[in-house]
């Protein structure tokens, strides 16, 4: 719930942001910061329209629906048998572990920490700093309001509801409810994905790429297993917020590349020669090797 409200008033700032970031941008062709290197992201009314859009109606939507949730009672329990579980999911139904939930919000704290590590040199040596806050805004609030209000759709009875060893009181709220899909497993891979995406981009010849991907996707990989562990998801659960958060992380960084990079005119000649038996233009690209 606290994330989702965070999420949501990070929304209403990033509306003005986004208008900010689009006039600075709108700008750059007249005002050159000196030292600054182009970016290879730009926002776009468009995009971060349709991105914000899509926030703000699934945070309303799961807003709605969770004000409809009904949490289970004693006698409800008393109905739940595992064995009513598929035989790829029965095994999350043994798992209760408070410790293991704690690991999972570690991993994905750290997985915060590791973007943000990565992301802050890049917003001194690139023009359009609010570039990057912006889409990562986008990248964990879009996943995070989606599968909310695909949860409150769902209502998919969490694992640990059927564990005769888990306590009473987590079985008898509405989050006992809210298994499908992972929202930590969403996060977590749409943050290390557009992690690594942004360092591939932004150090293209850089030999650490390989290390950026194996440490943010197994941050992302903990903090999804220890769901498992702690008796909060299944592994279906895991699987489709991983699937989802991973194509965001990817997309949501793709939809604001700069197709034509500026400056490319000063970077091409175009000559005309001429040996007396012919005559015609010659061109040279100079290539950007960032």
């Amino acid at each position: 719930m606290t994330i989702r409200w965070l999420t949501c008033s990070l929304i209403l700032t990033l509306q003005t942001l986004v208008g900010f970031g689009q006039v600075a941008a709108d700008s750059a062709g007249t005002q050159q910061p000196t030292g600054r290197l182009p970016n290879p992201y730009a926002l776009s009314w468009k995009v971060d329209g349709i991105l914000l859009g899509t926030a703000a109606v699934t945070g309303l939507t799961s807003y709605l629906l969770e004000q409809q949730v009904t949490p289970y009672t004693v006698a409800d329990l008393s109905r739940f048998d595992r064995s009513q579980v598929n035989a790829f999911d029965r095994g999350a139904t043994y798992n209760w572990s408070p410790g293991a939930f704690r690991i999972s919000d570690q991993a994905l704290t750290g997985n915060f920490v590791a973007t943000g590590l990565i992301a802050l040199p890049v917003l001194f040596r690139h023009k359009g700093w609010a570039t990057v806050p912006l889409m990562y805004i986008e990248v964990l609030a879009v996943p995070t309001l989606f599968q909310q209000t695909v949860k409150n759709i769902a209502l998919r009875t969490r694992p640990y509801v059927y564990n005769p060893g888990a306590p009473l009181e987590p079985k008898l709220v509405a989050n006992g409810r809210q298994s499908f899909f992972s929202g930590h497993a969403g996060t977590a891979f749409a943050s290390a994905v557009f992690a690594a995406e942004l360092f591939r981009q932004y150090y293209p010849n850089s030999k650490l790429k390989p290390v950026v991907w194996i440490v943010m996707l197994g941050l992302a990989s903990t903090t999804s297993y220890m769901r498992y562990a702690a008796g909060y998801h299944y592994p279906s659960d895991i699987l489709a917020g991983a699937a989802l958060g991973s194509f965001l992380g990817w997309g949501i960084p793709k939809w604001h590349e700069v197709r034509n990079r500026p400056g490319l005119g000063q970077r091409m000649t175009i000559q005309p020669w001429h040996t007396g038996q012919a005559s015609g233009l010659s061109m040279r690209l100079l290539l950007d090797s960032r």
